[in-house]
């Protein structure tokens, strides 16, 4: 067991045993050794080998032999114990927007409440007003966030559907009864939100049942919902449902295209194949009687005349006419980015020193790393004061000759602020490469005057950047009212380009407005808005995105060399 591993479980035991309404003092230790773990810089394994695991700062006695229990067995008996005891519906309501473990404490304490649906009854029957921190307007917000949480129950983020999706891949691909193996369906389209996971194998007849039987036994499944001659389900207990479907070699190009395009596409190309006189489905494509070999999804595409359409864009949005044409984009790939610019320091909010990131941007292969802090208004976010930047810039000229290889540019997440202004004076936003400018307050105004907000921002002539632009958050949080065709335009009138924010919570530009952006001719910028080294890594999340949204190298900033990263933000 890793130590990112053991952080998420102390991280969990905290949260645990502040659903019980535990000393505040004791849930903080686990919530603090959560974060020295993750941080740690000696190999933890080393560290107990050698009894030396106390000296680590903010690790007791407790900590230490519980971590020690988990890095040598794998388990831990408190942890075990202490999911046992807690009913799984608390667990569950933690899913409902501002609703933390201390409000549930307090409920199950007070109101007995242990389930979401007994929370929404005590809601409607105005039971909460009348508890010490609650009142008619928590009550009220309460109410609209398990509205939100049912919206959004029997759905996940991208990045969890990938995460078991590909950890269920890998174990299946080592056996050696497998011939060929994907993920298919909406989460090989890259689809921001899926509802499940959808896997093609292929494999000898003779070997479907020990296929099957592997995957239903998987570490993690719950309970198997279904299993036939060449289709098994399960559900994983994390709620996420499972398709696996087994087929004979000759005919997985055939399922994997299938199963892979959004019905609109598959309607659209067995349309174009009709009036070509193929008959496609799953389990082949035929001439009349005759099926047609097929060696890949490639070959499909090409007896229908077409280029091959990769599968992030196979949505019937006009890209069948486009591969008739041969007018498929070369779409960008991730080894193309060659930095990035939204990346948080210990300066703000984020967990590691400059010097640190710029190490971890240097071994990814990044030719520039910009450092863009959040502005003074984010007080919330450890915000910089003026004499912060003065700081700030000084360690990075430093840094800058320390570190010749690579470019570290001086940037700043400046808060929009609700007249539209950024959040320093000119003097102050002329000391920076580069601005951008993003929106964290005041976010239920009306569509109209949040537009006229952002409008008169993006005509700032320091703001290079816009960020995070809908401020929607995925399963969470829907984007602002905003118009945003005009704040594409405007972005294009004055040569801002538009953040696609890689957090998988965010994913915003949205891929659906990407293409409009492109065709306007606004560079967009795939971003990790990292607030610790790991998280320099979600750009492969943007890259998803924005090849989803039909974006070539030519249209993100950030693929581009330095020198032209420099004269657009002159621009």
């Amino acid at each position: 067991m890793d130590k990112n591993e053991i952080s998420i479980i102390l991280e969990e035991i905290g949260t645990l045993l502040e659903l019980k309404g535990e000393n505040p003092f004791k849930v903080r230790a686990y919530y603090n050794g959560a974060r020295t773990v993750e941080m740690l810089e000696e190999d933890l394994n080393q560290l107990i080998k050698e009894n030396r695991l106390q000296e680590v700062k903010g690790v007791g006695k407790a900590l230490v032999e519980k971590i020690t229990e988990l890095v040598t067995t794998g388990k831990l008996a408190f942890y075990d114990e202490l999911k046992e005891s807690t009913p799984p519906g608390l667990l569950e309501m933690l899913r409902i927007p501002g609703v933390g473990p201390k409000k549930i404490s307090v409920l199950y304490k007070d109101l007995g409440i242990k389930a979401v649906d007994e929370l929404e009854d005590a809601c409607l029957q105005n039971r909460l007003v009348s508890i010490k921190g609650f009142g008619e307007k928590t009550q009220k917000k309460i109410l609209e966030g398990i509205e939100n949480y049912k919206n959004y129950k029997n759905q996940f983020l991208i990045s969890t559907g990938l995460n078991y999706g590909t950890y269920i891949y890998e174990q299946l691909k080592e056996l050696p009864q497998v011939q060929r193996i994907s993920l298919a369906g909406s989460i090989r389209r890259f689809k921001e939100v899926i509802k499940d996971i959808d896997l093609i194998v292929s494999c000898e007849e003779n070997n479907i049942d020990y296929i099957m039987d592997y995957f239903t036994n998987l570490e993690g499944v719950a309970r198997v919902t279904g299993r036939g001659i060449t289709k098994c389900s399960i559900t994983l207990d994390v709620g996420m449902n499972v398709d696996m479907r087994i087929v004979n070699d000759e005919a997985f190009p055939n399922a994997l295209q299938h199963f892979t395009g959004s019905k609109e596409h598959n309607t659209a190309l067995r349309h174009r194949g009709k009036q070509m006189g193929y008959k496609i489905n799953e389990y082949g494509l035929f001439n009349g009687e005759e099926k047609v070999y097929v060696g890949s999804e490639e070959d499909i595409y090409n007896i229908l005349k077409l280029q091959y359409i990769p599968p992030e864009i196979r949505e019937n949005n006009g890209e069948i006419e486009a591969a008739e044409l041969n007018d498929i984009p070369k779409l960008v790939d991730l080894d193309l980015i060659k930095g990035v610019f939204h990346v948080h320091s210990n300066y703000s909010d984020g967990k590691n020193t400059i010097e640190e990131l710029v190490k971890a941007a240097i071994d990814k292969g990044f030719k520039y790393i910009g450092i863009s802090d959040h502005s003074k208004s984010a007080i919330y976010a450890g915000g910089l004061k003026e004499q912060d930047i003065v700081r700030q810039h000084e360690e990075i000229n430093n840094l800058r000759v320390k570190y010749s290889n690579i470019t570290i540019l001086k940037g700043i997440e400046s808060d929009i602020l609700l007249d539209g202004s950024l959040d320093y004076d000119e003097n102050t936003l002329e000391s920076f490469d580069y601005v951008i400018g993003s929106i964290h307050s005041s976010f239920n105004i009306d569509g109209d005057l949040m537009t006229e907000r952002m409008l008169r921002a993006i005509k700032n002539k320091h703001l290079k950047i816009l960020g995070h632009v809908t401020g929607r958050l995925l399963l969470s949080r829907n984007g602002y009212g905003l118009d945003l065709k005009k704040i594409i335009n405007a972005c294009a009138e004055n040569k801002v380009a538009i953040e696609i924010n890689s957090n998988p919570h965010r994913l915003d530009l949205d891929w659906r407005m990407c293409r409009y952006a492109k065709e306007q001719g606004v560079r967009l910028v795939i971003e990790p808005d990292a607030h610790k080294i790991e998280g320099l890594d979600h750009i492969f999340y943007g890259i998803g995105v924005a090849r989803k949204g039909w974006l070539e190298a030519i249209d993100v900033l950030n693929t581009s060399d330095i020198n032209e990263v420099r004269e657009f933000f002159k621009g």
